[in-house]
């Protein structure tokens, strides 16, 4: 009985050490979980989001809080299961975030990218908003292309077939989006004087161009800066936009709320869906928020994940997130998911 009862006891002792090893050894998933969150009308680590030098801005009684999703890279079994188990948590497949082939650090290089650009996009749509127009301005004419004849560099191009030209990205599309050989008028101001261009497409590299190099202006008498770290990705951009344009005039966007969302957004200011919306809520949730901008795209996602007591508000567009805010401040009910 006793030599028995020491067998049964070695017998558990050696199943537990092997259990601990195989709960301690890594596995091929992440964990997602709820990031921090940054009000882009405060400051971060003591120093404004967003600055605006050369002219006044207006002060906000409320925030308007991006929202993040943390990732544990580095995944054990145990941390896996209760990862698992966990209302605020997901587990993912690694190859999700981290596809193969690439390292954690071309990752990371590509999210600050995608940051980045989320900022200058933000901005181009803020600025739109505010009465500041995108100039698409001819840089180069290729000599041996279809515009050769017709436009010149420092033209500032304003319509394609009558449709107003927007953003450099419109003029892009609207040649791309029919075949090479398709005749357009091209509108456009020359030293101020108004004039139209007849310009055939032409295929080049298998894609449809007229053959001049374009750049985006946007002039306006002050500056703006976005000043974040440590955190990638496009997400930030529809509140970086309503950010911007809380502090350029006078009126307080938020009506004294503290307002959380998320959201890609490009210069024509439409909003697009993005990742990890569950963990975004819960952060939103945490931080105080009262209400949340949900990209359309991420509706259903929201619906299946939602905090009690945070309401979620419908955006497709900047616009259709500034009416939701004035929808609110007036006291009434903007449309929800």
């Amino acid at each position: 009985m006793r030599r028995r009862g020491v067998t049964v006891l070695l017998g558990a002792l050696v199943t537990t050490l092997l259990s601990i090893g195989v709960l301690a050894a890594p596995i091929p998933y992440v964990v997602l979980g709820p990031g921090p969150t940054v009000d882009t009308l405060g400051t971060s680590d003591g120093t404004e989001v967003i600055q605006v030098t050369g002219r006044e801005t207006s002060t906000s009684a409320g925030q308007l809080r991006l929202t993040t999703v943390g990732v544990q890279p580095e995944v054990k079994l145990v941390s896996a299961i209760a990862g698992w188990f966990s209302d605020d948590e997901a587990v993912v497949p690694r190859e999700l975030i981290y596809p193969p082939g690439q390292t954690e650090q071309q990752i990371e290089q590509r999210n600050a990218d995608d940051f980045a650009a989320s900022q200058t996009s933000a901005e181009t749509a803020a600025l739109r908003e505010l009465g500041y127009p995108v100039q698409v301005t001819v840089k180069t004419v290729a000599a041996d292309g279809p515009s050769a004849a017709v436009l010149q560099p420092g033209d500032v191009l304003t319509s394609v077939d009558g449709q107003p030209l927007q953003t450099a990205g419109g003029l892009t599309e609207a040649i791309r989006g029919k075949p090479a050989g398709t005749v357009f008028t091209v509108g456009y101001q020359r030293g101020g004087t108004p004039g139209t261009a007849t310009v055939t497409s032409q295929d080049r590299d298998g894609r449809p161009r007229i053959g001049v190099e374009i750049e985006q202006k946007q002039p306006h008498p002050f500056q703006l800066k976005i000043d974040l770290e440590d955190i990638g990705g496009p997400s930030a951009g529809l509140m970086f936009a309503l950010g911007i344009i809380d502090k350029l005039q006078p009126e307080d966007l938020t009506g004294g709320r503290i307002v959380a969302g998320t959201g890609t957004i490009d210069d024509a200011g439409r909003v697009g869906p993005i990742g990890g919306i569950a963990q975004k809520l819960v952060g939103a949730k945490q931080a105080g928020a009262k209400v949340f901008l949900v990209p359309a795209d991420n509706c259903a996602e929201a619906l299946r994940n939602p905090q009690p007591g945070l309401p979620l508000l419908k955006v497709a567009t900047l616009d259709d997130a500034l009416d939701a805010l004035a929808t609110l401040r007036a006291g009434g009910e903007p449309p929800r998911c």
